[in-house]
């Protein structure tokens, strides 16, 4: 399958990010070289392969909402996960990138 090598490079970036921060579906897209892939990242992370190891609650959209249907079970449960890890909210749906966005690949 011709999507194996992209997601495999999905998997290992996000498995890189530290436990308490964040990172954009399109930063994760720009660290695996294909910047115009931010959808695809999505695709790979709902068929993640390695729950618990492949920390994929940890990756959100470019305004630094969570997921809706967040795959394990819902926002609530993304939120959950992460502030247990001690990531900052903005408000109810929003992670505060300004203070929890993993700084690799930012320009």
């Amino acid at each position: 399958m011709a999507n194996e090598g992209f997601f495999e490079r999905v998997y290992e970036v996000v498995e890189q990010i530290p436990e308490g921060m964040v990172a954009t579906y399109g930063q994760v897209a720009r660290l695996v070289g294909e910047p115009r892939k931010a959808r695809f990242v999505g695709y790979a992370l709902h068929s993640n392969p390695r729950p618990g190891i492949v920390p994929c609650h940890r990756v959100v959209f470019a305004d630094g909402s969570i997921c809706e249907g967040f795959a394990f079970g819902g926002k609530e449960v993304q939120r959950v996960l992460l502030e247990g890890e001690g990531v900052v909210f903005a408000d109810d749906d929003h992670v505060d990138l300004s203070v929890s966005r993993w700084p690799a690949g930012l320009a």
